[in-house]
């Protein structure tokens, strides 16, 4: 529904697989095929400019196009005809090598990947983006603590920076898994009618190359009509990243939460209301971020059942990708938009982290005195000892350290002033300053600017 692109999947990467850019993409394949078979003598070279003149999508009745593909089984059928028909209108000769030794696979797999490398390039601008906002919140954050938290509970002190970085460090693998797959996914495709290139004789591997050098795309050692590990490693990239955007959202609408109230989605006029509650600031950017990356999986599933082809040719299995891809991709466009909004303008309550940890009454550094009391009695005999003291603090709802000095055995190896600084959440970080410094030198081996704010 195009009523739900602006919250759903936003104009970020839609635009690439609209009806007009799908036609185009086959008939840039038609174009750069006549190109190259005129450059290998296969057809004459006066064939070549009315075919590319004619290889407009707007030329081209779309609505007939889409009718005509319901009785042709794909829309290359219908597309071939047209583009011919307006070819034979100005030059009837040049008419006679429209897609001549291609077939209807060639042009709409070439189509679809060259429409996925604009998608690409998009998705890298804006994924480099993302990453440019990430390393500026964690520059400004490296040092605000907060509750670490394990299933769902208080567990120890961590930094915002910390959790900011850990989605950093995971968004910094997509970068460089992107780099790496994009030779292997955006390859031509062009095989003829049984991937043999029989019409072209001995001109079929010439006419590749120069096909795939007309279109700047890799050039496979066969083609892969049956064979779609590559539509499946790039889905699964735009799902993983998807995923790990899709955590960040999840994580972050729990910190919203009005118990917690540790962080806020951007204040804008209009946004995260309520029809009936005045008072509420609904977490939409992350609401809309959850919805895409919950259909995903669904998508996925197609597409990994689409991979069983028949024989040379698929009946099924290849149609069913065409409309689930390019929906898969246009969600991830909205996921990227819509997290790179809520990082650039997230409001995040210091103080509440700060209040947050306390709330347990010291519980949150039980295992800081532990580590401390074993030094003297053992691991074992220590937590056992400073467990049954915790227990008592709940049952009595007591500071935790008002126990602990209490305590005997506790007492008689920690004085007040020194338990106070075993439960300081500022002195339990371990390694976080060093796992931030990690993700942060990594970001900047990538060719990127670490921000300095004043």
């Amino acid at each position: 529904m195009s009523l739900l692109t602006p919250l759903l999947r936003t104009q970020a990467l839609t635009d690439f697989f609209s009806d007009q850019q799908t036609v185009q993409g086959m008939l840039d394949f038609e174009a750069a095929l006549a190109t190259a078979q005129a450059q290998c003598r296969v057809i004459p070279d006066a064939a070549v400019a009315p075919i590319v003149a004619a290889c407009q999508a707007q030329s081209l009745d779309l609505p007939v196009l889409a009718r005509a593909a319901a009785d042709a089984g794909n829309l290359a059928i219908p597309l071939v005809k047209q583009l011919t028909q307006r070819v034979k209108a100005h030059d009837p000769e040049a008419a006679r090598y429209v897609h001549w030794g291609a077939t209807s696979q060639d042009a709409i797999d070439t189509g679809l990947i060259l429409q996925l490398r604009k998608a690409l390039d998009e998705t890298q601008v804006r994924l480099r983006r993302l990453t440019q906002v990430l390393a500026e919140q964690i520059n400004r954050h490296q040092h605000t603590l907060m509750p670490g938290r394990t299933w769902m509970q208080h567990a120890l002190p961590i930094t915002f920076g910390l959790k900011l970085a850990g989605t950093l460090d995971a968004l910094l693998r997509w970068q460089e898994r992107l780099d790496e797959l994009r030779p292997r996914v955006l390859a031509l495709q062009f095989g003829g009618a049984a991937g043999t290139l029989a019409s072209l004789k001995d001109k079929g591997p010439e006419v590749a190359e120069r096909l795939a050098d007309t279109l700047n795309l890799s050039l496979p050692d066969t083609p892969w009509h049956s064979q779609r590990d590559r539509i499946i490693e790039v889905a699964g990239w735009f799902a993983g990243l998807c995923g790990t955007l899709g955590k960040f959202a999840n994580d972050f609408a729990l910190l919203m939460q009005t118990e917690v109230a540790e962080v806020s989605e951007p204040i804008t006029e209009g946004r995260g209301g309520s029809s009936a509650m005045p008072h509420k600031r609904n977490p939409v950017s992350c609401a809309a971020i959850l919805a895409a990356v919950q259909r995903i999986p669904g998508l996925m599933a197609t597409l990994y059942g689409a991979q069983i082809q028949q024989h040379e040719r698929a009946l099924g299995g290849w149609q069913a990708e065409w409309e689930t891809l390019p929906e898969l991709v246009m969600l991830a466009g909205g996921v990227l938009e819509n997290s790179e909004f809520l990082l650039r303008g997230m409001q995040v309550n210091e103080a509440k982290m700060r209040a947050n940890l306390d709330i347990t009454h010291g519980l949150i550094m039980a295992e800081s005195v532990t580590q401390a009391l074993a030094a003297f009695i053992g691991k074992a005999d220590a937590h056992h000892q400073v467990e049954k003291i915790c227990h008592r603090a709940i049952a009595l709802d007591c500071p935790l350290q008002a126990l602990l000095e209490k305590d005997p055995l506790v007492s008689q190896h920690f004085s007040s002033a020194q338990l106070t600084q075993l439960l300081d959440p500022a002195t339990a970080l371990g390694s976080t300053d060093h796992f931030v410094r990690q993700v942060v030198a990594r970001y900047q081996e990538q060719g990127n600017e670490y921000p300095l704010l004043p």
